[in-house]
Formats: C-alpha cells, sequence, structure tokens
C-alpha cells in the first residue's frame, strides 16, 4: 500500500513521524544522543501535552497582543491559541509536528463553531469526564470535523478498544503523556508515604510553602526520585527531549545542584509562588483538575465572559501539520507581528535555529515580537544565531526575568522576549 492509498489518519500518522524525525533527529544514529533522540520521538509520537504548560497571561502581555496582531505559534494542546484569540487579533497562523496536537485544537475550534453554548463548552473542554461528552460529540461535532480529524478521535485504542473521544468522558486531563506522568508522581508519591494533593488545602502562600516542604519536597530528596530526576528517559514524558535534557544538567552543575534538586526548586515555585485560586497550572499538577466551582483558576478560553467572542473568531485560525520553518517559508515578508515558539528551539541545532530565524526576520514587521522559553537559562540565540540575523532583534535581560517570575506553570528555566528593530532590513 503506498501513501496515496493510506487513510487519512494514517497519513497523518507518517508525516508525524517525518516531521519529528526531521526536527529532532540531529546526531548519528551511533551516538548516544543519536540512540536518544530516536527513543523520544517513538516516545513522542503520540498525545504528549491535553493543556499547555506556558502562562498564556505572560505571553500576551509580553507580546503586546491586540487587535492588530497577526500572530504565529505552535498549537501543542491548542489552549494557547483560544487564549490568545480572546484579544480579538487578525489572524493566528498555527503549526504542529504532532498529528494528536493538531487534532485537538481542530476538535476545539468545531466546538467553538457548533456546541450550544459557553456550560456545553465547559462541560466538555473543562471537566472532560461527563458521559454525556460523548453525545455532544456525536451531535455536535462529529459530522462537522474533516477526515483526518475526525479518524483521530474515532480510532478505538487499548484493550477495551475505547474511540480517543471518550477520553473526554473520563478527564481528558489524566491522559496523554503529560497526564499519565502527573498520575505516575501522584502514585509514586503515595507509595513513598507522601500525598502531594495536600497542597491544594492551602488558603494562603505561607500555607502553600508549608505544606509544600511537608507533603512534596521531601518526595525530591528521597533515593528514588533522586534516581530518576537523572535519567533522560523518564522526562520524556514531559515532552523534555535529550538536548533539553542537557541543557537543565549544565544549568544544576552550574548551581552545583543536584537534577532532582533544581526540579524541586521549580515545582516550589509552581506550588508556592502564586495564589491557588487563580493558578490552574496548579490545579492540574496538584488536583488533576480544574477550579470547577469557583472557575477563577482556569485559562482564559474557558471563562465564559470570552466564549461569545470566541465563537465568532475561531475562523480567524489557520491550521498546518506542518514545521515552524517550512510554514513561514511560505507566508509573505513583513506579514506577522507576533511569534510564540514555546521551548522548541531548545530541540534545535546550529543549521536549524538559523533556518528558522531567516524566515522570522523575513516575515516580521518592524517592531514585531517573538517569545520563547527555555528549559535552562541561556538563550539558544546566543553563539548560535548568526550575528548579522541577531543584530537586528533586541532583548532586556531585566524584562526577560520578570517574565520568567510571572510565569505560574514555573516549569522552564526562563522566557525570552526578542523584539525587531526599527529600520531593520526585511
Amino acid at each position: 500500500m503506498n501513501s496515496t492509498t493510506l487513510p487519512e489518519s494514517a497519513k497523518s500518522a507518517q508525516n508525524t513521524k517525518r516531521l519529528l524525525n526531521k526536527a529532532v533527529h540531529n546526531s548519528s544514529i551511533f551516538s548516544r544522543k543519536g540512540i536518544q533522540d530516536r527513543l523520544f520521538t517513538a516516545w513522542f509520537d503520540r498525545l504528549v501535552y491535553p493543556q499547555i504548560w506556558e502562562d498564556p497571561e505572560v505571553d500576551i502581555q509580553a507580546l503586546q497582543l491586540n487587535q492588530d496582531s497577526r500572530i504565529f505559534t505552535i498549537s501543542s494542546g491548542g489552549c494557547n491559541v483560544l487564549n490568545y484569540l480572546t484579544e480579538q487579533p487578525q489572524s493566528v497562523t498555527v503549526v504542529d509536528l504532532n498529528e494528536a496536537h493538531i487534532a485537538l485544537l481542530n476538535l476545539k475550534l468545531a466546538a467553538l463553531h457548533h456546541l450550544p453554548d459557553a456550560q456545553s463548552f465547559y462541560q466538555f473542554f473543562g471537566q472532560a469526564d461527563q458521559k454525556q461528552n460523548l453525545q455532544l460529540y456525536k451531535t455536535y461535532l462529529e459530522p462537522h470535523l474533516d477526515a483526518t480529524t475526525r479518524a483521530y478521535w474515532n480510532k478505538r485504542q487499548g484493550w477495551l478498544r475505547r474511540s480517543r473521544i471518550s477520553l473526554f468522558t473520563r478527564n481528558f486531563y489524566r491522559f496523554g503523556l503529560l497526564g499519565q506522568f502527573i498520575g505516575l508522581i501522584h502514585w509514586v508519591s503515595k507509595r513513598l508515604g507522601y500525598d502531594i494533593s495536600q497542597v491544594m488545602q492551602a488558603q494562603t502562600l505561607e500555607e502553600q510553602q508549608k505544606l509544600f516542604d511537608r507533603h512534596v519536597a521531601p518526595v525530591f530528596d528521597t533515593r528514588l526520585l533522586k534516581w530518576l530526576c537523572n535519567r533522560p528517559v523518564v522526562l520524556y514524558s514531559l515532552g523534555i527531549p535529550p538536548s533539553q535534557f542537557n541543557e537543565m544538567a549544565e544549568d544544576s552543575k552550574e548551581l552545583q545542584q543536584g537534577m532532582h534538586q533544581l526540579l524541586k526548586e521549580r515545582a516550589r515555585r509552581l506550588a508556592c509562588d502564586y495564589p491557588l485560586d487563580e493558578n490552574y497550572f496548579a490545579w492540574q499538577a496538584f488536583a488533576r483538575k480544574y477550579d470547577h466551582q469557583g472557575r477563577k483558576a482556569v485559562p482564559r478560553y474557558l471563562q465564559e465572559k470570552h466564549f461569545n467572542n470566541l465563537q465568532h473568531s475561531w475562523q480567524k485560525v489557520d491550521v498546518h501539520h506542518q514545521s515552524m520553518t517550512a510554514r513561514l517559508a511560505q507566508m509573505p515578508n513583513q506579514s506577522l507581528t507576533s511569534y510564540l515558539f514555546l521551548d522548541a528551539q531548545d530541540w534545535m541545532d546550529e543549521k536549524q535555529l538559523n533556518e528558522l530565524w531567516e524566515e522570522v526576520d523575513r516575515t516580521a514587521q518592524e517592531g514585531a515580537r517573538v517569545v520563547f522559553r527555555t528549559a535552562g537559562r541561556i538563550s539558544p540565540l546566543e553563539g548560535k544565531l548568526n550575528e548579522d540575523l541577531l543584530a537586528n532583534w533586541r532583548t532586556d535581560s531585566v524584562a526577560n526575568a520578570e517574565w520568567t517570575r510571572q510565569d505560574r506553570s514555573a516549569i522552564y528555566g526562563a522566557v525570552f522576549v526578542y523584539q525587531k528593530n526599527i529600520g531593520s532590513p526585511a
């Protein structure tokens, strides 16, 4: 059977493998990193992020998004796209290497257009655990999905042969590699005699710190967690490829602390530095759900006040199962104002990074802004990007440190904002 006779779902899966291999396999298969890269792509070839872990409030402020913005972003869990859409930009161009993330975003866009009201939308994507969601899918969504997206969600898997769409009747956020990894951490912690969910009992920042010290910090200091934290393959479920793991390892050496201590500090920031009643990242990490009662600790796109605007804006989103560089190469000069690269540049070698930024520089308007995150604390542009390209852009280390501090997910080493200089050549 050749590629032209494959069903749409199989073609999409093939494209995911091809794109991931091209993005990650930049070392010899005979090297240690080359073997690790190939293990990572095999592991990453499925739903990874049921929810994105970059704080959209930081992105929106750092990029100064507004009705004139023309945005380019990676999809990941797709919630970031809808969060940016609440600012009513002119357009949002979206790419992702992973068919599962593309299918999730397409499902959310169809839901905005076809679900009857804000409550059904929240029930489907906020609670994501109601039996009625399957009927909502059959009635309102399935008939309007493209063939590839429909095939993805209708595919049956596992020994019970349940359809993928049934994940939305069983708490979708407990699935995907990241959701399952968080569940594993909860299970391991209980086996070790701790309950990390106790953090959610806190009523103040002071109580958050005390409960973290009592129930979470000791887990990282156990012999088992110390061992696990130093195994790159363990962190694949967090979407951390070998190149990112190496950056984190370098950080831990510079800070003269073990990898378990670096990860413990990031967990501490997540649990302790922001009020729980507004930090939905902490809710997902420690309670494994959103705040369904108060509905304050939920992403923007799930807040009822934004639903009507999102219903009228979903068609501004243009989705592509493609790499960032390939999509940008097909876009006009000076056509974009805002770029969100998540942590994707951590995956790139020098050649890939320069190819990407040649297209960024060409497609960016004067004053355009780029936001990205890194596993470590050093910008990948420094020392890798061609000096002529880098000269067209400026960044502010003090502002970057503040954006990093404000990011409520707290799992990254740094947030960076670069802005194109006025008068730089197109």
